[in-house]
Parts: C-alpha cells; structure tokens; sequence
C-alpha cells in the first residue's frame, strides 16, 4: 500500500513525463522529417502554443481548486509553471539560434520592427523571474506578500503572450482567439471571486 508521500511522488512523474510527450513527438517527427516545409517556422509556432498552453492550465488550477475543491492540483501547479518557462525557453532559443542565426542586432532589430515578437520577447521576458522564485527558498526569502505581488505577472504576461500569438497568424486565427476567451474566463474569475471576498458577509 503506498503512503500519501509515495502517491504524489508517482503522480509528479506522471505529471512530467505527460509534459514531455509534445516535445518527444516532435523529436521523432524531427528525425523522420515530417516537420513541414519550414521546420524552424513550425517549431517556434508549436513551443510557443505549448508555452501558452502551459501557462493557462497553470492559471486553471485556481479556479479548479476553489469551484470543485480539487485542493490537490496546487501541489503540480509549480511543475507546470515551470514546465511553460521551459517550452518558452525553446520557444526563444528557435526563434534566435535558427531563424535570427545566434545574431543579438538582427534580434534587436526585429523586436523594434516587428511589434508581435516585442509582445513575445516582453511575455518571455516576464516569465524568467517568476521562474527563478518558484522554489520555497526564494518565497521565505522574498517574504509571501512580495512573492504574490510578483508573481501577478503571470496575469500580464499571459495577455501578451496571447496578443503575439493572434498577431503572429496570418489568417486562421481560431486558436489565438480560442486561448484568448480561456484567458478571458480565468481572469475573470479572479476579478468576480475577488469582488465577492470584498463584499461585507450578510449577518443571519
């Protein structure tokens, strides 16, 4: 009979081992060339929708928690977090290295021409410190209110993060406004769960 510590440990594994099977997909369509005529086009497109993917599942998992008592979903929330940082990480690394050839002014260059890779560059951006205070060391460090206060970057970068995605699509822009309604609901959430807790309780 395995003890709680051992279920969520076997249940963190699965969890990972889930999050890598879009990038384990696409190393083996990498390896049998079955990634279109434009690889390098693909395989930014295909990080990116993974690194917003992650990120609303991420944001899910409050309203989840707090409407169906899934009190047990913010034990992952901190992997799948990390899980968006590390798909936008590839994200970045495609669009620099392959399409940008490691050059830093061409980089530069079209973060200032092209609006929809600033919107990108600013969500990644965002995302690299929430990334580095995920641990518990750096929560007792930053003090809980800060590390909340920080961490609502999440809500800011996620809206960028869709606004690159729909001004990247050239016509199809189904799934940049599919994410952006999902946002839409989880934000709003907040915003409605927020004004009832500021409501004065009814006296009996």
């Amino acid at each position: 009979m395995r003890t709680a510590q051992q279920t969520l440990w076997f249940n963190k594994v699965l969890v990972f081992i889930n999050a890598l099977v879009p990038l384990c997909m696409l190393a083996w369509d990498g390896m049998h060339r079955q990634l279109g005529v434009n690889p390098v086009e693909f395989l930014t497109r295909i990080f990116g929708v993974l690194t917003l993917m992650f990120i609303l599942i991420t944001l899910a998992i409050t309203p989840l928690r707090k409407q169906f008592g899934w009190g047990f979903l913010i034990k992952y929330r901190r992997m799948l977090g990390l899980f968006a940082f590390f798909y936008g990480c590839l994200h970045l690394i495609t669009y620099i290295g392959f399409d940008r050839s490691w050059s830093l002014s061409s980089t530069i260059s079209d973060v200032i021409k092209r609006p929809f890779i600033a919107f990108g560059m600013a969500s990644f951006l965002m995302l690299i410190p929430l990334a580095i205070t995920s641990t518990d060391k750096m929560l007792h460090r930053l003090g809980a209110k800060r590390w909340l206060k920080l961490h609502k970057l999440i809500y800011i970068l996620a809206m960028a993060g869709v606004v690159h995605f729909y001004m990247i699509v050239k016509s199809d822009v189904f799934y940049p406004v599919l994410f952006g309604v999902v946002l839409a609901i989880l934000l709003g959430y907040r915003v409605y769960a927020h004004g009832q807790k500021a409501l004065p309780k009814k006296k009996n």
